[in-house]
């Protein structure tokens, strides 16, 4: 029995004019995802994607999870491939969903028919061939209202399709039409939860780590890159820039008053990060910032932070609470990988007791005995990358 995977769109579909932008986006989303479990056809019609084997080798279920995790997707479903006959269609909603059918107590079916040369109505369908149903599954009974089982029937222009329920999404609209941002990555369970939220409004990302040897180690910045892998099965492929950041939190820590270091630490980080994001053309920054939750997330630490900044930061958490945020990594599995004990530079120099309502002239004075630019092209001159792939 010939199976393909049926791809529903959300809010793709209320795009308009440009909604053929989108699904083209999408189309080359999921091609790129699929890329190394077979050969696929995949193509759009009527506001849903076909995705079809076009082999023997290809593993639907592998590419059903693949599917599952792309943004611009609302559900999805294996289901099976019948010609556009009333009995054969009969005939595979017992076949197809057989073990579904043995399970279930109780059951409906839910027909669309989009070609109305097809002689008969949704209705007709519906009745026909769950009066089938019942006729070979003795056990079942129909509910209208809350059945056990699903099973829908779309008779379509060229085929007609079965499958039951479908499985929800990852929602949002495709990565690449959203433009492009940084990601400032960490080891912490914030900053990859950051990362999924822009990707799934269609941002691509490319993530910055500073790093701090001998203070952090290669383990921690293990811990940064399965956490990204993490996030690449949502956002696709990105590059990984890491930043030496050691010499700048020496500097701070030498020079400056303990109970800013956090904020001027942040400060270079947002100039630091900018000069990567504009060399792979990014508009934007990211942050896993929340508002309140450290003494460097105040309104006040926040805005001496962007004051350095000249292109948008994003804090798609800032009106989080910690129990959603951790509620979002353990459902794209970062949680435990971030929970790990490897430090990360964020926290090497913790001041004991930080400032928590800062002033622009008071960071700036304490600025003034730091080589600012110098450290900065240090910082450059020092960047390593790979590709999360």
């Amino acid at each position: 029995m010939k199976e393909v995977i049926l791809v529903k769109l959300g809010e793709m579909v209320l795009k308009g004019q440009n909604k053929n932008a989108f699904e083209t986006i999408l189309i080359k989303n999921i091609r790129r995802r699929l890329s190394g479990l077979g050969d696929y056809k995949v193509e759009a019609a009527q506001s849903t994607i076909y995705i079809t084997p076009e082999n023997d080798f290809c593993d639907l279920d592998d590419a059903a999870e693949k599917v599952g995790k792309i943004f611009g997707i609302v559900a999805y479903t294996k289901a099976c491939i019948v010609e556009k006959d009333l009995v054969k269609i009969q005939e595979a909603a017992c076949d197809y969903l057989e073990n579904d059918l043995l399970m279930a107590k109780t059951f409906k079916v839910e027909s669309k028919r989009s070609d109305k040369k097809f002689a008969y109505s949704s209705p007709e369908i519906s009745r026909e061939v769950g009066g089938y149903i019942l006729s070979k599954f003795h056990h079942l009974s129909v509910d209208v209202h809350n059945p056990d089982l699903t099973v829908r029937v779309e008779v379509r222009e060229k085929d007609a399709y079965i499958h039951g329920d479908p499985k929800e999404g990852a929602g949002g609209i495709p990565v690449g039409t959203g433009g492009k941002a940084a990601i400032l990555i960490s080891g912490g369970i914030d900053s990859p939860v950051a990362a999924y939220m822009l990707a799934r409004r269609g941002v691509q990302l490319t993530a910055i780590h500073f790093a701090s040897p001998p203070y952090t180690s290669e383990r921690a910045h293990d811990k940064v890159v399965r956490l990204l892998r993490k996030v690449r099965d949502y956002a696709g492929r990105m590059k990984m820039y890491t930043v030496e950041f050691t010499k700048v939190q020496e500097q701070i820590r030498d020079n400056c008053p303990e109970e800013l270091a956090t904020v001027l630490m942040r400060r270079f980080m947002m100039r630091v990060a900018e000069k990567v994001a504009k060399l792979e053309d990014c508009k934007a920054l990211i942050t896993g910032e929340s508002l309140g939750q450290v003494a460097s997330q105040t309104i006040n630490a926040i805005a001496c932070t962007d004051a350095v900044a000249t292109m948008p930061v994003f804090r798609p958490l800032i009106g989080t609470d910690k129990a959603e945020i951790v509620k979002t990594a353990r459902k794209i599995d970062t949680f435990d990988i971030s929970i790990e004990p490897f430090e990360d530079c964020c926290t090497v120099f913790t001041p004991r007791h930080p400032r928590t309502k800062p002033t622009i002239n008071v960071l700036e004075a304490a600025e003034r005995k730091l080589d600012v630019e110098g450290l900065i092209n240090e910082c450059m001159e020092n960047l390593e990358y790979i590709w999360i792939e």
